[in-house]
């Protein structure tokens, strides 16, 4: 028979933690090994208690959760938290996920959502409420450009060229440029990528598609 998932709760509010109790530890893979009522209190019991998984509030009073599941990480490694809000901001979201949390769970998510939430957590797998997906996506897109996009493209040129195991002196040849504004372009290239070496460029050159 397979181990239960022993869980943490940690919400300021004794009635959330009240119905989520309820509903989890009626399932018969599923048992509440504590509960707190701020990020101290979730710290200490966590360092306790070594549980699966946290439910974890975002928003708790003299350690919230963010700052909480940073230091948990620490305390219980194995540990994964799963975040608990009211808010579907997109920046709650990001930085819970920022400090280590696996899933984000709003609260007015209903019984079978969050016992698939806890579940998939528990499991080492993500989960996000449907009601964050867009939020979260959204944020994605407008927070990470492919750091191909800092490059101009004369410098993809050059980036390219190199990777292809040309030497500055060609490569000015095949551009009409001098060998000194080539090497030029060589390390504002390593600059903006942040790398170091001719090997770096070339890795960086195939994953970004720029050579087979």
């Amino acid at each position: 028979m397979r181990e239960k998932i022993r869980i943490l709760l940690a919400d300021d509010h004794a009635v959330v933690r009240q119905g989520f109790k309820m509903i989890l530890a009626a399932q018969p893979d599923m048992e509440i090994v504590g509960e707190a009522g701020n990020g101290r209190e979730a710290l200490e019991l966590a360092g306790q208690c070594q549980p699966d998984v946290v439910v974890m509030d975002v928003g708790m009073p003299e350690l919230n959760g963010i700052e909480a599941t940073r230091r948990l990480a620490d305390l219980s490694p194995r540990t994964r938290v799963l975040a608990l809000s009211m808010h579907k901001d997109s920046v709650y979201v990001r930085e819970i996920l920022r400090a280590g949390a696996r899933g984000y769970l709003l609260k007015d998510s209903i019984a079978s959502d969050l016992l698939a939430a806890v579940r998939a957590v528990s499991r080492g797998e993500g989960y996000l409420s449907p009601g964050v997906s867009d939020a979260v996506l959204n944020d994605y897109r407008r927070h990470v450009t492919d750091p191909i996009d800092l490059l101009s493209s004369r410098e993809r040129e050059v980036l390219q060229m190199i990777a292809e195991g040309k030497t500055n002196k060609e490569i000015a040849t095949v551009l009409n440029l001098s060998v000194y504004t080539v090497d030029a372009h060589r390390g504002r290239i390593m600059e903006k990528l942040n790398l170091h070496s001719a090997t770096d460029l070339v890795r960086f050159a195939v994953r970004a598609g720029l050579v087979g």
